[in-house]
């Protein structure tokens, strides 16, 4: 996206184009719609502008005001088909605040946010350790033993893994959450056949928490609360069909190695 207004006001078409893009990316990294509306709103006053927007599940419809000519502008788009990111997520919401401090003028806003949303510089490596000690920490907490600790951190990291590289190749999320707690509940469920530990089953139920769609869940309710009853319902439909494929794939994995309630 370029721009002609680097040094003065940018136009209502130029904002309207600028605050559209950014919308679809915010809501696609798991933003919630209250935090749409404040960055989007911060942007559009700090160029003069009024803007309206209406967040649906799968679009953004945002119409960009003029305070001075009440010039007018809409536009729609879908919502980027992305994983969830704090990090683009927070960094986006970082440049709403320094586009309201005047710290940066339109053209550098622009160049800004193409940067964040093209280099997402979360390292996948050490998500992946700190997902793995965390869910291990997890089982711990659930009464797990040190060994049912190690064969979680193992079936978690190995599940992740599998995670990442399904999502890179543009699988679908739910095949991947089936895929993914079908691995883990089958690595998990080997303290259970061999006898390793004193907690098996604490191991075996652990071995999935990673996958839990949590922030679905929450950013559901946080939109209810506001009166977004029309994500609420989609993203908290959303969430609960990644947990009913991941229980497929848990019980799947327990059938398979004779675990459990099967």
């Amino acid at each position: 996206m370029t721009t002609n207004s680097d040094a003065g006001t940018p136009s209502v078409k130029e904002v309207c184009d600028f605050i559209t893009r950014y919308c679809s990316w915010l809501v696609g990294c798991g933003a919630t719609c209250i935090r749409v509306e404040k960055n989007v709103g911060r942007i559009a006053r700090a160029y003069g502008k009024e803007a309206d927007i209406s967040i649906m599940p799968r679009h953004v419809h945002v119409s960009v005001v003029d305070d001075d000519s009440h010039e007018s502008m809409t536009s729609i788009c879908k919502v980027k088909n992305t994983p969830i990111s704090f990090n683009i997520n927070t960094r986006l919401s970082e440049l709403s605040w320094e586009i309201a401090d005047g710290k940066v003028d339109f053209g550098d806003a622009v160049r800004r946010f193409d940067e964040i949303v093209d280099n997402d510089s979360q390292n996948c490596w050490v998500v992946l350790l700190l997902v793995t000690l965390a869910n291990a920490s997890f089982c711990r907490l659930f009464g797990g033993d040190f060994t049912a600790m190690a064969i979680v951190g193992v079936a978690t990291a190995v599940g992740y893994f599998l995670k990442l590289t399904m999502l890179s190749r543009g699988i679908d999320m739910r095949v991947v959450f089936i895929a993914c707690s079908f691995v883990s509940a089958v690595l998990g469920a080997t303290d259970v056949l061999f006898s390793l530990g004193d907690t098996p089953l604490v191991a075996l139920g652990t071995s999935v928490l990673y996958l839990v769609p949590g922030i679905p869940f929450l950013n559901s309710f946080s939109d209810m609360l506001y009166r977004h009853y029309i994500c609420a319902i989609s993203r908290f439909t959303d969430a609960v069909v990644l947990t009913c494929c991941l229980s497929i794939g848990l019980c799947g994995g327990m059938m398979l190695m004779n675990v459990g309630m099967f």
